[in-house]
């Protein structure tokens, strides 16, 4: 039997943003406890907030842009494949341990889950590799999940992660 997971991560005023990235703010513009007729809420944040999906214009001005990826590679059947809280860089060595072959949609779960839910944004969060992006390009993946705010490492300086993996039109969430 099939079952649907929701991997979002709940967006809320204040909550964990990339350094640099807008803060998040939701606030009321409309309040029916003020008189209005409706509850009316403004919201401002950055496109890369919260769970989010990078494509090849993130990187690319000539790439897909978010609004083309095709609806099939976000959804269907996907590959958790877990490490332990050792784990600070998910390498072509680490995903070769787990039969990630033929499979479409790779979900990483690392430590990175415990940080989600602290207020401020840890640096030496658990990230993956280039040649571990190389190693899925290879295998013909066409999605992967993180579950960190960046699958790059931070301020790597050189972006080789993010540009393998959207050079070759695999989805990043």
């Amino acid at each position: 039997m099939s079952r649907i997971y929701d991997i979002s991560v709940p967006i809320r005023s204040g909550g964990l943003v990339y350094p640099g990235n807008p803060e998040i703010d939701i606030s009321l513009q409309q309040a029916v406890a003020k008189g209005a007729s409706a509850n009316v809420s403004n919201i401002r944040f950055g496109s890369h907030t919260g769970t989010h999906a990078d494509a090849a214009r993130h990187f690319f001005d000539d790439g897909q842009s978010v609004d083309r990826i095709p609806l099939e590679r976000l959804i269907g059947p996907a590959l958790l494949v877990s490490f332990g809280d050792d784990v600070m860089s998910v390498g072509a060595a680490e995903l070769r341990e787990h039969d990630v072959k033929g499979h479409k949609r790779i979900l990483i779960r690392t430590r990175n889950s415990a940080l989600l839910s602290q207020k401020e944004f840890v640096k030496d969060y658990t990230y993956l590799a280039p040649d571990g992006a190389q190693y899925l390009v290879d295998l013909g993946v066409e999605l992967v999940g993180v579950d960190y705010l960046s699958i790059e490492q931070f301020h790597s300086g050189h972006h080789r992660t993010h540009r393998t993996l959207l050079g070759h039109s695999v989805v990043i969430v």
